[in-house]
């Protein structure tokens, strides 16, 4: 081989908002290469989470193998930073073993994290800090503690209830950024973005296309046995709505609902939770498709407009 061909095959990511048929173009594609696919969803990593999470079923799990499915515990906390370390250490088992890693899915950070590298720490926010700086008077370090263990689990459990400084700091990075200070870049890290990925983007022409996919999928969902899905993970003393698994849009709405002591045996309070799972829904679309529109170096593939198939293959440079 000569020294200037790369070590191996630029890397193929195939995205998308919620309900644009990522996973049929996938296994589509696997039925023609030796694949395996990585998820990037941070839905999907939740063992017992299947219905809401739209997780691929037995069948088409069982049609080519897959990574990053039902690896945590719903208890548990997953960042872009352990996303990037896990995809590398794939991508190399993958390649070794003769195949074609598949990158599939919609978690915008995690993707945008893999091509660019993950964000510096937010600076300090002289606001939020006189906040929180009250907040500690008041309530004291173990409170504010509790409160980091809810919304960033990885730092909290890293950090002494006492450790009034860096629980403060972990707080700020969250309040004024809205994602946990586990999330963020930290130096030193080894791992370099990748710079040779073939991203492929479903995107509809017409929104409401899309918006009528998820309308019909939360449906399904919900005929198949989400709710009492969410019942038997409210069963459990340890989970809360507090957890990332269970602000996933879906179970939010239905495990708010619960909690309220709402009956959603009654047809119009089910249609009114179904509304706005559906609508939380869509704002995560609209999110994702906005995150993609920030990336130019994608290649865009109508998903609305007959068979996308072709127009991947000519994206990732393959022949049929």
């Amino acid at each position: 081989m000569s020294h200037d061909q790369p070590p191996h095959p630029p890397t193929w990511i195939l995205a998308g908002p919620t309900a644009c048929g990522k996973t049929a173009a996938a296994l589509a594609l696997a039925r023609e290469i030796e694949l395996e696919i990585i998820s990037v969803d941070s839905a999907l990593i939740y063992r017992g989470m299947d219905i809401g999470t739209a997780k691929p079923t037995a069948d088409e799990l069982a049609q080519v193998p897959h990574h990053l499915i039902d690896i945590l515990d719903p208890t548990e906390s997953y960042s872009a930073a352990r996303f990037v370390q896990d995809t590398h250490r794939l991508m190399g088992e993958i390649r070794a073993r003769g195949r074609t890693p598949l990158l599939v899915g919609g978690t915008m950070l995690y993707i945008k994290a893999l091509l660019e590298g993950l964000d510096e720490l937010p600076p300090a926010d002289p606001v939020i800090r006189a906040q929180l700086d009250a907040q500690m008077a008041v309530r004291g370090s173990a409170a504010l503690h509790a409160e980091l263990a809810l919304v960033d689990p990885i730092t909290a459990a890293r950090l002494a209830p006492g450790d009034t400084q860096r629980i403060q700091r972990a707080l700020e990075v969250w309040h004024s950024s809205g994602r946990p200070l586990s999330a963020f870049h930290t130096r030193g890290s080894e791992q370099t973005p990748v710079h040779d990925a073939i991203l492929v983007s479903l995107e509809p022409n017409d929104r409401a296309w899309l918006h009528q996919r998820i309308a019909l999928r939360f449906e399904q969902m919900m005929a198949a046995g989400f709710i009492d899905e969410v019942k038997r993970l409210r069963q459990r003393p340890d989970l809360h709505v507090g957890l990332p698994s269970i602000r996933c849009v879906g179970y939010r709405q239905v495990w708010e609902a619960l909690d309220a002591g709402l009956d959603l045996d009654r047809p119009a309070v089910l249609r009114d939770v179904m509304d706005k799972g559906i609508a939380a829904t869509r704002q995560l679309a609209k999110r994702q498709i906005t995150w993609l529109r920030s990336m130019p170096q994608r290649h865009v593939v109508p998903c609305d407009v007959g068979d996308p198939l072709p127009a991947i293959r000519q994206a990732l440079h393959l022949s049929r």
